[in-house]
């Protein structure tokens, strides 16, 4: 009968595994599939695939803007109040609560809704650990961490406005007031960027920020980890580099680099120029002064420069 595993002949009995029944048993496995072909892309050895990986590469060594180490607390009525006024971009206003509302805290409230600020209320003891145990007066001012530029950046940037490039490096410049002197200056003069160390330097910070009156949302920020090897590449890609000095040979107004694409590099308030930054440059040029003064201060003197070759490029 069919289906009579009983019957004569029905199981096949051998001397290796279990008997089967049938024709069909342990062959069913080796007919089944092994599911759809992976993407070309997905196979290791297909030149998709490795056309995918060398792209990922390229995009992973291209330079990337860099954002700074962490968003800035400004603490206090008058410090929060003066950011305001000078426009800074605040991220958002915290404000403990119980806190007055005199006629300074209104005026900051004003300016946040005119600014479109977020404004958040939260406990006193909260905000003290915010602003590491600062002396809030009851408001505090959060700035997002701001973000650089790269140098290769401010070149296209120039590229862009069809002018020849115009770009100050500062080396060493400490004190974020005159950095933001000096990005007010580049603001005022068509200054394509200012790049800044990242170590042993001023950084865009809140008091950068309200220095130069708004223009650090203008002009863009390059931090590099080594100016020397900034500057070489800035020569590499065409630019003149013009270090600015005391001991410099040449008038500022009377070099005869400062026409085509131009370097500008500031020294540090009390140094000046390093080593390495000075024998870089192609020119050293200062400005003239009577024999009574012996320095300028670094924004002032990155004013001057930048006012003299303006004039000297019309």
């Amino acid at each position: 009968m069919p289906g009579n595993s009983k019957r004569k002949g029905a199981i096949k009995k051998t001397g290796k595994g279990n008997p089967t029944a049938g024709s069909g048993g342990r062959r069913r496995q080796g007919l089944e599939g092994k599911g759809p072909t992976p993407r070309a892309e997905d196979r290791p050895n297909h030149k998709l695939y490795k056309m995918k990986n060398a792209s990922a590469k390229r995009e992973a060594a291209r330079p990337k803007r860099k954002q700074g180490d962490a968003a800035e607390w400004v603490a206090g009525r008058n410090s929060v109040l003066e950011l305001l006024k000078a426009t800074v971009p605040v991220h958002a206003l915290y404000v403990a609560e119980g806190t007055d509302r005199d006629e300074k805290v209104r005026e900051i409230f004003k300016l946040a809704a005119e600014q479109h600020v977020s404004l958040l209320e939260i406990g006193r003891i909260e905000l003290d650990k915010l602003t590491g145990g600062a002396v809030h007066q009851g408001i505090a001012a959060k700035l997002n961490a701001y973000e650089y530029a790269a140098p290769q950046d401010l070149l296209d940037f120039a590229a862009e406005r069809d002018e020849p490039a115009l770009i100050l490096v500062l080396d060493g410049i400490t004190d974020p007031r005159n950095l933001g002197a000096i990005i007010r200056s580049a603001s005022g003069f068509g200054a394509h960027g200012v790049v800044i160390p990242e170590r042993r330097a001023a950084q865009i910070t809140a008091a950068a920020w309200k220095t130069s009156a708004g223009a650090a949302a203008r002009v863009p920020v390059a931090r590099v980890t080594n100016i020397t090897r900034t500057l070489k590449q800035f020569q590499e890609d065409g630019c003149m580099v013009v270090g600015l000095a005391a001991d410099g040979t040449v008038d500022v107004a009377e070099s005869e680099l400062v026409d085509g694409p131009l370097v500008i590099v500031i020294g540090s308030e009390g140094k000046g120029l390093s080593r390495l930054v000075g024998e870089t440059c192609d020119e050293i040029v200062s400005i003239p002064m009577s024999t009574g003064l012996e320095s300028l201060n670094a924004g002032v003197a990155a004013g001057i420069a930048l006012y003299a070759i303006s004039q000297k490029r019309r």
